[in-house]
This record gives structure tokens, C-alpha cells and sequence, in this order.
């Protein structure tokens, strides 16, 4: 090969290397020229509005084609639409180019908890095969929780003894909370009674929706076995839930000791420590205390409170008590009682008081339903709360009209022996603060009087024995609050025939003997009465009526 020809193929591979390094150049691509970021709050509260700025610049020479941006807020973030995974697909992305997304939520979580958004924005230069990814995240810390989650539990408790205690929450976050739950964990040797709302489970409560400015609580009955001076921690836990996953928003704590009884609290009320009240009693409230402890006890004070609509507070009367006519509390003290001055072991002492009920709550509604009346004794170091139920109230009230839109009146006023005259009685019912069942209206009629067989409504429960003459009206389950308030009474309309005798002459008969009206309360399991006297023709309904037009003539 000679000099000439070698010349040439040097000078063709330096073209070739330069034409190599001219293509290299040309199709090389780094993806750092394309800048992503996240501009967001360094700290936020529980479920503030938050808004996340995307941020994507083309820092390079080459067009950005099939661009596609992806969001992802942080964990347990709520959102307009409940995604949490944003995808967006953008247009060609031309150099030097700048733009921004803003997107917005709200962030659930604890205190202090790190939350981290993320961001991802993939790529294709143009005249290029190759796909690039950028990603980039950005962090938010919980600094504070606007909400209230917190035990009212006593921190000394006595073994084997029924107590209460609660759970109080508040939510000053400024958006609306649902599905939210309460669960509790109990420590070892506690016992759950019961609670107020009922629970789902014995350690799980359904919350309703809160707005802002809106609180509630759970009160828990319960009673607890350990050892003297065992501290038993009671843990609870404040969440709601999304896309089946309990997110957590607030946890509480609280011990308490078990102590040694020293003062044992009971009751009386009117001889009996299960007492029924009804609407009317007077109520005679004996409550003792007894020192069960191992040392004698001096200058105690006993306080009573009183909760319940139906107590008459204006008839409160209570010996060596200190109150105010009105008002639902007393206080006994050591001053004026020698048993509170000085209480020795196992020694017993009692304070008494009376107090009449209501003869109806002025309105009815759903919170009168299932009445109960408490009272809270306080005798420190013990605490204990009473209660009573109350029964139903039922009222039987009866018309009788000569004239009635009902039925065809027949016969006349005044009344004229031999001679039928048609009368329609009617029997309403008001049922006051608990379910009935078995209510029936009973009621007999007189032998000069019959019926004709028209009874509205036709389809009512209405029988008569023509033997006793008694009439029946079976009216079977009655709720709560019923005919009261305006409520659509319970009623029953039936026309009968009064054919007065020689012997009524100058009299005016009975209608009907004694109507009565009773039945089983489901919620004190006691039996319901009410009645009304005889009815006669001296005493209809009829607007003008007068007493000398139900004499017979």
C-alpha cells in the first residue's frame, strides 16, 4: 500500500470519527435538563386545605413530546374527587419552557407525623426512541391536630364496684369528619356493663358526622377486680375510616388505682331499692352510708344532685339540709348532722329527703322516651349514681255526642222512655314516655243499652260479650310519645242505642259503666292503667248541650 492510499484512508476514518462525534452530540440527552419540584407547606394542621404546586421546567434544546405528569398526596389525604393518585398527560414541552399544576387536599394524620407527597413526570425527547423519568417529593409535618380526645376517668377506683367514666371529643378542624370511630382497650380485669351511646362492639363506637365547633361523649359502665394499689391504664383511640383502613387521628391514656372500699352508698325510695316511679308520686329518698374502711372518718359533707323533667324541684323538702327552693342540689353537712361529724367503723349513718313528681312533662319528644330520674350521691372519698325508672303515662279520654259527622243521628233529645235514641261515643289515647304493648280499652255497657254495629275505623280490633256486656277494644303495641303534642291520637268511634225505662223517668241514665285503658310498659315491665267514671246522658259531648236535655221525659 503506498503512501498515497494510506493518506486517504486516514483522512476517511478522521471524517468518519468527526461525523460520529457530530451524531453523539446531536442524539445524546441527559433527563436533568428537565427540572421537577413540589412547592408545599413546611407544616400543616389535621385536615387543612393544602395546596401542592407542581412546578416543571425544560432546561434543555429539545422538544419534550407524550409527556405524562403523575401526583400522589400523602397517606390518608382526603380529596374533592377521593383519588389520591392524580395522572395528567401534557402537552409537548417546548425548551425553556415553565409551567405549573396546583393541586389541592387535606391531610389526616397525628401530631408530629411526617406526610410526603410525591410527583413523577416521564418523557420522550423528540426525534428520540428513548423514554426518561424524573420524580421528586416534598414533605409536610403535622405540627398541630384541632382535635379534642380525652378520658374523664377517675384516677382511684374501687375494686368489685360499678363505675363510669367517659370519653370526650371535639373537632375544631374546619371541614366536616365522617366515618368516624371510637375503640378503646381495656385493661385486664375490667368487666363492660354497658354504655351510653350503645356500642358496636363492647370496645368500638360509631361517631357521628362533626362539623366544626361539634363534640360529643361516650360514657362507659363498667366495673373492675384487681389487686390494692394495681395501677390498670385504659387506652383509647380517635379515627375514621377510608377505602377500608382505619386511619388514626388521636390516641388518649389514662391509669387509675384500685383502691380499698371505705364508704359503702345505698338507697331507698319509698321503702324499696327498685322502685317504679310514675308521674304524680311522691317520692321519700333514704340514703345511708356506712364506713367499711379501717379508720373513722370526721367533718364530712354529702352532697345530692338531682337529674330528671319530671322532678317538681319547687316541692323538695329535705331536714338538716342546705338547698334553695328550685334548685337541684343538697349539701348536709357535718355542722348540722352528728353522723357526718364523726363516722366511726362500720358505724352507719342516713340523710333523707322528699320530692313530688310532675303529673306530665310539659312537651314530649324523643328524649323523653324511656324516662329515667338519677340522683349522684357524693360522700367523699365515695361517689355513687342512682336511677330510677319511670313508668309510661296513659291517658283514656271519652266523648259521647248526639250529634256526630259519623253516624246518622236517630231518636231525640231530651230522652223519652221506650224510645231509642242513636249516640256516638269516642275513645281517644295518649300515650306519654314508653312503648306499650297489650293495650286494650275495656268498658261495659248497661242493659238498656245496645249496639248498632257502626265502628270506625272498620278495621279496628272491637268485640263485645253479650253475656258480661263487656266491650273490648285491643289496640295491641303503642309507642312512645303517641297522641301527645298533637300527635294523631290512637281512636275508636262506635254508635250505640240508649232505650231508656219507666223506672229513668226524671234521670238520666248511664251511657257506659266505667271505661277503662291499660297495658304492659316495655321499658319498666310494669302494667299501665287508666280510667274514666260512668258516663250518662247528663254529660254529653255536644257543643250547647245542657244537663236538663239528658233527663228522661
Amino acid at each position: 500500500m503506498n503512501k498515497k492510499t494510506v493518506r486517504y484512508i486516514i483522512i476517511f476514518i478522521l471524517i468518519l470519527a468527526v461525523a460520529g462525534f457530530w451524531y453523539f452530540q446531536r442524539n445524546s440527552f441527559s433527563k436533568e435538563i428537565m427540572k421537577l419540584e413540589i412547592l408545599g407547606p413546611e407544616t400543616t394542621e389535621v385536615g387543612q386545605k393544602v395546596d401542592y404546586v407542581l412546578k416543571y421546567k425544560n432546561n434543555g434544546d429539545i422538544t419534550l413530546i407524550n409527556a405524562k405528569l403523575s401526583f400522589e398526596f400523602p397517606e390518608n389525604s382526603l380529596t374533592e374527587d377521593n383519588k389520591i393518585r392524580i395522572e395528567q398527560n401534557l402537552e409537548d414541552i417546548y425548551p425553556g419552557e415553565e409551567k405549573t399544576i396546583t393541586l389541592s387536599g387535606r391531610i389526616l394524620g397525628q401530631e408530629n407525623e411526617l406526610k410526603k407527597a410525591q410527583a413523577w413526570l416521564s418523557f420522550q425527547p423528540k426525534n428520540l426512541k428513548a423514554r426518561y423519568e424524573v420524580s421528586t417529593t416534598q414533605t409536610t409535618v403535622i405540627k398541630f391536630s384541632p382535635l379534642t380526645f380525652e378520658f374523664d376517668l377517675p384516677s382511684k377506683i374501687e375494686a368489685e364496684k360499678d363505675f363510669s367514666f367517659s370519653l370526650n371529643y371535639f373537632s375544631n378542624v374546619d371541614y366536616p369528619l365522617s366515618q368516624l370511630r371510637v375503640k378503646i382497650e381495656y385493661p385486664a380485669g375490667f368487666e363492660f356493663v354497658d354504655s351510653t351511646p350503645k356500642a358496636l362492639e363492647k370496645d368500638e363506637w360509631q361517631v357521628p358526622i362533626l362539623n366544626k365547633a361539634d363534640g360529643g361523649r361516650i360514657k362507659i359502665f363498667g366495673r373492675i377486680n384487681g389487686n390494692i394499689g394495681e395501677q390498670k391504664m385504659f387506652r383509647a383511640s380517635f379515627g375514621m375510616w377510608q377505602d377500608g383502613n382505619f386511619i388514626l387521628l388521636k390516641e388518649a391514656s389514662r391509669g387509675a388505682e384500685i383502691i380499698r372500699p371505705t364508704i359503702y352508698l345505698s338507697q331507698l325510695v319509698n321503702g324499696a331499692s327498685d322502685y317504679v316511679a310514675s308521674s304524680g308520686d311522691t317520692l321519700h329518698y333514704e340514703i345511708f352510708f356506712r364506713n367499711i374502711g379501717s379508720s373513722p372518718f370526721e367533718n364530712l359533707f354529702l352532697v345530692v344532685n338531682l337529674e330528671g323533667s319530671l322532678f317538681d324541684l319547687t316541692s323538695l323538702q329535705s331536714p338538716n339540709a342546705n338547698y334553695h327552693q328550685g334548685n337541684s342540689s343538697m349539701i348536709w353537712d357535718w355542722k348540722k348532722n352528728p353522723q357526718l361529724r364523726f363516722l366511726d367503723e362500720d358505724e352507719e349513718g342516713k340523710v333523707e329527703f322528699w320530692i313530688a313528681l310532675k303529673k306530665e312533662v310539659a312537651t314530649v319528644g324523643p328524649r323523653d322516651k324511656n324516662l329515667i330520674l338519677k340522683n349522684s350521691v357524693n360522700l367523699s372519698p365515695a361517689k355513687e349514681e342512682f336511677s330510677l325508672k319511670v313508668n309510661s303515662k296513659l291517658d283514656l279520654d271519652q266523648q259521647v255526642f248526639f250529634n256526630s259527622d259519623l253516624f246518622q243521628a236517630s231518636g231525640s233529645l231530651p230522652l223519652r222512655v221506650g224510645q231509642p235514641t242513636a249516640l256516638t261515643v269516642t275513645w281517644k289515647l295518649k300515650n306519654f314516655y314508653n312503648d306499650l304493648r297489650n293495650t286494650k280499652v275495656k268498658a261495659t255497657l248497661p242493659s238498656w243499652v245496645s249496639l248498632t254495629g257502626q265502628l270506625l275505623p272498620r278495621n279496628s280490633s272491637f268485640v263485645f260479650d253479650s253475656q258480661s256486656r263487656e266491650i273490648i277494644w285491643d289496640l295491641g303495641e303503642i309507642k312512645a310519645g303517641q297522641g301527645a303534642n298533637g300527635t294523631d291520637s290512637p281512636s275508636l268511634s262506635f254508635q250505640i242505642l240508649l232505650t231508656p225505662n219507666s223506672s229513668q223517668l226524671g234521670q238520666t241514665p248511664g251511657i257506659i259503666n266505667r271505661a277503662q285503658a291499660f297495658g304492659d310498659d316495655t321499658w319498666t315491665q310494669e302494667p299501665i292503667e287508666s280510667e274514666i267514671k260512668t258516663a250518662s246522658s247528663g254529660s254529653l259531648s255536644d257543643p250547647g248541650f245542657d244537663y236538663s236535655q239528658g233527663i228522661v221525659q
